[in-house]
């Protein structure tokens, strides 16, 4: 592979439960933690979705985001909203349809709950991830993001996550978050059904990142950061 120190991030188009009235969408720190690391790593991005064009933002992600810097704990989530620049990237999206495999590097899939209804069926994704994968790239995600591995099938017609260990939003989390009773399906066991080994931290809500070779995946918001430095590091090594 020829490095082309570019990174695509995929975002969700979803800004609500199909079965639920919550509102759902980006969760902004999955997706600035990320930036933060690897740009200053001088990697360049491209942000997509599904649909492209506008994509919503999870309104408690702003909350909390903006809770976790007042009392010195995040790393200033809040500036990127205010930022118009950065905003303005999240208005005009990429669509999939634009997307060149050798234009990159490694894919990277956000989460936010938006994800588990518009990235799982998106054939058009699963194809995108599944040539990443069998061009030698790194597909990496984070939360919900796995969302979007489940129905990955490689060249080879197996699934991208069989016999892989990887970690993602879990059941407890989930149910600890009141969200189990309007999700669409469980993440961690539908991973585990394609037949992977899913692992958490000891915590809920602990940070915890799953490397497996070039496969590599980020429990909740708090492990967005570590996905990142662990992308950067893997494609340094791949040099």
């Amino acid at each position: 592979m020829n490095p082309t120190n570019r990174i695509l991030v995929i975002v969700t188009n979803t800004d609500e439960f199909k079965n639920a009235g919550y509102r759902t969408g980006l969760w902004l720190s999955e997706l600035t933690h990320f930036l933060d690391v690897v740009e200053e790593s001088g990697y360049e991005t491209d942000i997509a979705s599904p649909e492209g064009g506008k994509i919503p933002l999870d309104p408690e992600s702003l909350i909390i985001s903006d809770i976790a810097d007042t009392v010195g704990i995040g790393n200033a989530v809040s500036k990127r909203y205010e930022d118009r620049t950065f905003m303005n990237r999240l208005t005009n999206t990429m669509d999939l349809t634009d997307i060149r495999v050798q234009d990159y590097d490694a894919i990277y899939l956000t989460g936010g709950h938006g994800v588990m209804f518009d990235f799982p069926e998106n054939d058009r994704l699963s194809e995108l991830i599944a040539r990443f994968y069998d061009n030698d790239r790194i597909v990496s995600s984070v939360c919900h993001g796995p969302s979007g591995l489940l129905n990955v099938k490689l060249q080879n017609g197996e699934y991208l996550l069989n016999n892989k260990n990887v970690t993602g939003f879990s059941w407890n989390e989930e149910k600890m978050a009141k969200r189990d009773h309007a999700v669409p399906f469980n993440l961690e066991e539908e991973l585990k059904q394609r037949g992977a080994t899913f692992t958490t931290a000891k915590l809920p809500f602990g940070g915890h990142v799953v490397e497996d070779d070039r496969l590599i995946t980020g429990q909740n918001p708090k492990s967005a950061k570590q996905v990142g430095e662990s992308v950067v590091k893997k494609l340094k090594s791949m040099r």
